[in-house]
C-alpha cells in the first residue's frame, strides 16, 4: 500500500503538471471586440494566467524529484506540490469561472495597442470560454492530492537513490581470509572504489 501511495503521489503530480503546461499553450478566452475586428481574438493560457506555465514547470520537477530524494525533503516538497496545485486551481477556475477582462488585457493591448483597464472594458463586447483553464484547474487537483498524499504518507517511504549513495560500513578490504579475487574488484567498484589502488 505505501508503494502505491508513493507511485500515486508522483504520478498524481507530474500528470497535473503535464495538463497544466499543456493547458499553457492552448486557448482559454475569445474575446470579441467592439470595433474593427471581425474575428475573435484568441487569448492563450500563459497569457490569460501568467504564473501557469512557471507553476507547471514546478510542479513536473517536483514529481521527478520526489523519487530520489530523502525523507526530509518529501514532506518540503509535498508542502510545495500542494501550495502549487493550489494555486493552479485558484488562477485557472477564477479565469474559467470569472472571466475577468484582466485576464485579456494583455491581449487586447497588443492587438489594439490601447492599454488601461477603462479602455479594455470599452473595446471588449464580449468574451468566451473555452474548456482549458477548468483543465488546469483540474490539473491543480492533481498536483494538491499528489502533495498531501505525499505529506500524509512520506514517513513511510523507502529510501530512494540508495544506488547513488556510499555505504559507510564499506571498508577497503575484503572481510574474511579469502584471497582478494575478481568479485571483490566488482563490489569496490560498485562502491566507488578504483580496485586497481590495492
Amino acid at each position: 500500500m505505501i508503494a502505491r501511495a508513493r507511485t500515486i503521489s508522483v504520478v498524481a503530480i507530474i500528470l497535473g503538471g503535464t495538463i497544466a503546461i499543456i493547458a499553457s499553450t492552448q486557448t482559454w478566452l475569445e474575446v470579441t471586440l467592439r470595433v474593427g475586428a471581425t474575428t475573435s481574438l484568441p487569448v492563450p493560457g500563459a497569457a490569460a494566467f501568467p504564473l501557469l506555465a512557471p507553476l507547471s514547470l514546478a510542479a513536473l520537477a517536483l514529481g521527478l524529484a520526489l523519487s530520489i530524494v530523502g525523507r526530509v525533503l518529501r514532506y518540503v516538497f509535498g508542502v510545495i506540490a500542494a501550495a502549487i496545485g493550489v494555486g493552479l486551481l485558484i488562477g485557472s477556475g477564477r479565469i474559467g469561472i470569472e472571466q475577468p477582462l484582466d485576464a485579456v488585457a494583455a491581449a487586447v493591448t497588443e492587438a489594439t495597442g490601447l492599454s488601461g483597464a477603462s479602455a479594455i472594458a470599452d473595446l471588449v463586447a464580449s468574451l468566451a470560454v473555452t474548456a482549458w483553464p477548468f483543465a488546469a484547474a483540474a490539473a491543480g487537483v492533481l498536483v494538491l492530492v499528489g502533495g498531501l498524499l505525499t505529506v500524509l504518507t512520506a514517513h513511510r517511504w523507502r529510501a530512494g537513490g540508495r544506488r547513488y549513495r556510499r555505504d559507510a560500513a564499506v571498508t577497503d578490504a575484503p572481510s574474511g581470509s579469502r584471497p582478494y579475487d575478481a568479485i571483490d574488484s566488482w563490489d569496490d567498484l560498485s562502491h566507488g572504489q578504483d580496485p586497481t589502488d590495492r
